[in-house]
């Protein structure tokens, strides 16, 4: 779990802000509390990353219709909802909507506490995933023209002399290109060349 993350909890209920606030911050999260959907959008832009904790009724902008708000600003901190008034469609649409986690009211403490820890290490997992994403990236951008064109070419499967023909270029300044690849992308290996291309998500698609 990120030492930093904040579990945002909306709920236009005074009694059950207080009440869930102090369980989440007695097993240890950090917690900023919001009486409305309303309020916690116009805090976005200075909010810490972490999960968001929303009922699903309330006036104005309801959970449901606050997490379609999320998704549509590309906010991607997991949304658990949470209601009294549970029923098939009702989370069948929140899950549509990208709900990590519906939980229906009552439930015991622990049951909220599980949903938070796996939406936070997921949403940690992610994190590590887009910053190695766009490490490799920014790995990428460094190769010169040529030395992408040599790297299309081995990602396809080419030896380097059929790389040579295509490029209309020595298989020794294949070599040479090749071997600057490697170095640019930190690769040890041809296999390790194709991880990343599936981490960056640039593996050739014919």
């Amino acid at each position: 779990m990120p030492s930093n993350a904040v579990v945002h909890l909306i709920d236009d209920d005074g009694a059950v802000r207080h009440s869930l606030a102090f369980v989440l911050t007695a097993a240890g999260h950090a917690v900023r509390v919001y009486e409305s959907g309303s309020a916690f959008l116009a805090a976005l832009q200075t909010l810490q990353p972490g999960c968001i904790v929303s009922d699903v009724r309330m006036p104005g902008v309801d959970g449901l219709e606050l997490l379609r708000k999320l998704r549509e600003l590309g906010v991607d901190m997991p949304v658990i909802i949470i209601t009294g008034h549970a029923d098939v469609p009702l989370a069948v649409g929140a899950m549509k909507a990208g709900a990590s986690d519906f939980i229906e009211k009552p439930f015991d403490d622990e049951t909220l506490l599980r949903a938070i820890r796996i939406a936070l290490e997921s949403y940690e997992a992610s994190s590590d995933r887009d910053a190695e994403r766009a490490e490799i990236r920014g790995r990428l951008n460094s190769l010169t023209p040529r030395e992408r064109e040599v790297l299309d070419g081995l990602l396809a499967g080419y030896p380097n002399k059929t790389i040579a023909y295509d490029l209309k270029l020595s298989p020794r300044t294949v070599e040479v290109h090749r071997g600057n690849v490697m170095a640019k992308m930190g690769a040890t290996s041809l296999s390790s060349l194709v991880r990343m291309a599936l981490t960056a998500k640039v593996l050739p698609t014919d």
